[in-house]
């Protein structure tokens, strides 16, 4: 006999909102997302729930996950429920030539009542009740670690299906009963199913008729690879029907005049035959891989680690490093990170998110590896794994994420444990495996430091940098700090294009007679990712290439006396050049150099005024306000400085003394890092110089060479002629 029942509540108003509102939406936005709607279904039924970032909640009674987590349970208690099957698994079959997929599962199953209560009525879940009172009972266990609890994750169904058919039958009851309901239908019917061919022992068997526009991926093949992607780590074995076939030998039939001929001939002849395919169905187990981050680390290898690293993300090296955790407390989570051995293609490219290295599950169902952003920084985008939380909801979105104070406490948590994961790299007694890790993301730790100031105490340990005391191998700031001298307060630095540059920048001068250590930062992003750190273990960060520079040797006497010595000159010097320079003043910084110019305290070096100008879209208009000051410093021990002291002293107007001035400028401008604003005056200008300083010097000489020779007399050939006899005879 045939029951028909109404919904109970709004459930006509529910499926007309989830048809019409939630599904042509779908449909237009992302085709994707109805694909993941789909595999959301047989993770319904297998999984417990949609676990796409969609609209679903949970399936209550017919949920093969959890129907399974429930007999498991209660079969504990009572052995006596697996008597009809002992298996517990979930299998898919597919019709795609009719569109339908039906999801068989051996669980708990459901009897008319509970049909009724969970199916004809918004959310009442079968799961929560179940839940409920496995905490009510005494003698609870552990936690059966069921999902489905919200009641409405079944309706969701019918954003696919015109018509779904549910056929269970419960370890209480005898029989088996069939619930059956339509899209835009008022009402669903519930009969006993009579037919001895659709009997099952127990459990429950889910059958969804597609729409037509998505009967598509009711293909075996399709749903392989769903399940693969989104059901992979469900704790029960799910088996799909696939089409298999193996290759056999099978004999040819002879042409019956070949055969007449070989019977006339009294021969014998091997029959022929061919090889041909023979094509037959049978399941195949979906889900192999086991969820890694469910096991003690104790009890895993290396070796698995590595294994499981390769299979999950398509790798096909070891990765650096692994590190396997386990968070309880106020949030719960579990997870495995990675960090690899070799950067992706496009390594340059940093400020991508969109990696899909991080695969987020909720209670091992794959919702999705497109929440980089939320659970990690962009700088550790790098950082490869798994993150399976219990706390999280199924339906989780972007925005979700985005608001949740759980997701919040993760990426804490999370980019902790890469730092530590990190960390053990850099201490590690194979220093080529840090070598390598730097060679492919030190830019991003780099970008950390610009971006990330709650983790300045984390990333400053794991820089590296040549110096002026190790150009061929980079060293940390821990090396740096312990090689710093008694009485040194700061850590100097200079920004140059490279090694060499750096090495025979004039700053170095006075620091390199002093055995100070200097940091080279040769990385275009180094010298923006050091100016945001500021100091490291108490001590700042010195630009040696700007003003004010303080050696800690400072000598008032001497520095009085040198003052009122070149003072005029510096003056007569700023003078000149005018409003090039901000000052001209009396370097600390130099020993062999006559000249340098160094950069404003709080405006660009010269370093950071290249690639600035170098930048795509960078706004001209405001180079110059970022140039800021320039103070001219001179050397007064240098021989040209004091030429150029004694000139202002005799003939400060002297033209040629002027001259030397404009040249020094530019010459330091150079040294310096800068670029001239007009190279060709400046070429010219050292031309100019030059034809003064060799003019007539080789020249002059051959003339005085040729005149103190004597004459050279020119040596004549003369021809002899014999004279020659009467008749042409001698």
């Amino acid at each position: 006999m045939v029951y028909f029942w109404l919904w109970q509540a709004d459930m006509s108003q529910l499926q007309q909102l989830l048809i019409h509102q939630i599904h042509p939406h779908v449909q237009l936005r992302n085709m994707s997302i109805r694909l993941r709607l789909v595999v959301s279904w047989i993770l319904l039924s297998t999984a417990c729930t949609v676990t796409k970032r969609c609209f679903f909640g949970s399936l209550s009674g017919i949920n093969a996950s959890d129907a399974l987590d429930k007999l498991r349970y209660l079969s504990v208690t009572d052995p006596e429920l697996l008597k009809d099957a002992v298996d517990l698994s979930i299998r898919i079959q597919t019709d795609k030539d009719n569109g339908i997929i039906t999801i068989i599962d051996s669980g708990i199953g459901m009897t008319r009542q509970e049909l009724i209560d969970c199916l004809g009525t918004i959310a009442e879940s079968g799961t929560a009740k179940f839940l409920k009172s496995v905490k009510e009972s005494k003698d609870a266990g552990s936690d059966s670690n069921l999902i489905g609890q919200f009641g409405v994750g079944f309706y969701s169904a019918f954003l696919v299906s015109d018509k779904v058919v549910v056929s269970t039958k419960s370890t209480k009851s005898d029989r088996q009963y069939v619930w059956e309901g339509e899209a835009n239908a008022s009402s669903y019917t519930i009969r006993e199913e009579t037919n001895p061919e659709n009997l099952i022992p127990r459990g429950t068997r889910l059958t969804l008729y597609l729409k037509r526009d998505d009967k598509g991926f009711a293909h075996p093949e399709r749903i392989q690879k769903l399940v693969k992607n989104y059901s992979q780590f469900v704790s029960f074995p799910i088996y799909t029907w696939q089409e298999k076939g193996f290759t056999k030998e099978v004999e040819v039939d002879d042409d019956a005049a070949e055969a007449k001929d070989a019977d006339q001939d009294g021969k014998v002849e091997k029959k022929k035959t061919k090889k041909v395919v023979e094509r037959f169905w049978d399941w195949e187990l979906a889900n192999e891989t086991q969820p890694i981050w469910l096991r003690n680390p104790k009890e895993v290898t290396t070796e698995e680690y590595n294994e499981f690293y390769k299979k999950t993300f398509n790798e096909y090296s070891d990765p650096l490093a692994s590190s396997h955790f386990t968070t309880e407390g106020e949030v719960e989570f579990r997870s495995v990170l990675y960090v690899p051995a070799v950067a992706p293609m496009g390594k340059d490219d940093i400020i991508n998110p969109k990696t899909k290295n991080i695969r987020l599950y909720v209670k091992r169902v794959f919702i999705s590896d497109d929440f980089d952003g939320e659970l990690f920084p962009r700088y550790l985008s790098f950082v490869k794994g798994v993150v399976d939380s219990n706390d999280l909801p199924l339906n989780v979105s972007r925005e979700m994420l985005q608001e949740s104070r759980i997701v919040r406490i993760m990426r804490k948590r999370l980019v902790r444990k890469a730092f530590d994961m990190i960390l053990g790299i850099s201490m590690s007694e194979n220093k080529a495996d840090y070598e390598t890790f730097w060679d492919n993301f030190g830019k991003h730790l780099k970008l950390g430091c610009i971006e990330d100031r709650e983790n300045h105490k984390r990333l400053a340990p794991l820089l590296r940098f040549f110096s002026s005391q190790s150009e061929d191998e980079m060293i940390s700031l821990d090396e740096y700090v312990e090689n710093m001298k008694p009485d040194q307060k700061d850590i100097y630095y200079i920004a140059a294009d490279s090694v060499s540059s750096a090495r025979s920048a004039p700053f170095l001068e006075r620091l390199l007679e002093k055995d100070l250590e200097v940091l080279y930062l040769v990385d275009p992003i180094d010298e923006v990712a050091i100016q945001n750190l500021k100091s490291y273990k108490e001590k700042n960060f010195v630009d040696i290439s700007k003003e004010d520079l303080d050696l800690g040797d400072k000598n008032e006497e001497k520095e009085k006396v040198t003052k009122e010595e070149f003072g005029g000159t510096c003056d007569w010097i700023k003078k000149r050049l005018g409003e090039k320079v901000a000052s001209v003043q009396i370097s600390n910084r130099l020993s062999s150099s006559p000249c340098v110019l160094v950069s404003g305290k709080f405006g660009w070096s010269a370093n950071m005024e290249r690639l600035m100008k170098a930048q795509t879209v960078g706004d001209t208009s405001t180079l110059e306000f970022m140039k800021g000051r320039r103070v001219f410093e001179i050397n007064p021990d240098h021989p040209i400085i004091r030429e150029l002291n004694a000139a202002y002293k005799s003939n400060p107007d002297d033209e040629d003394a002027l001259r030397a001035i404009d040249l020094l400028y530019d010459a330091a401008l150079v040294s310096s890092g800068y670029t001239p604003d007009n190279p060709a005056q400046l070429g010219g200008k050292i031309y100019e110089m030059m034809g003064s300083a060799v003019s007539g010097k080789w020249s002059k000489s051959e003339v005085q060479h040729s005149a103190s020779k004597p004459p050279r007399m020119e040596t004549l050939e003369a021809e002899v002629v014999e004279q020659a006899e009467a008749g042409g005879q001698k």
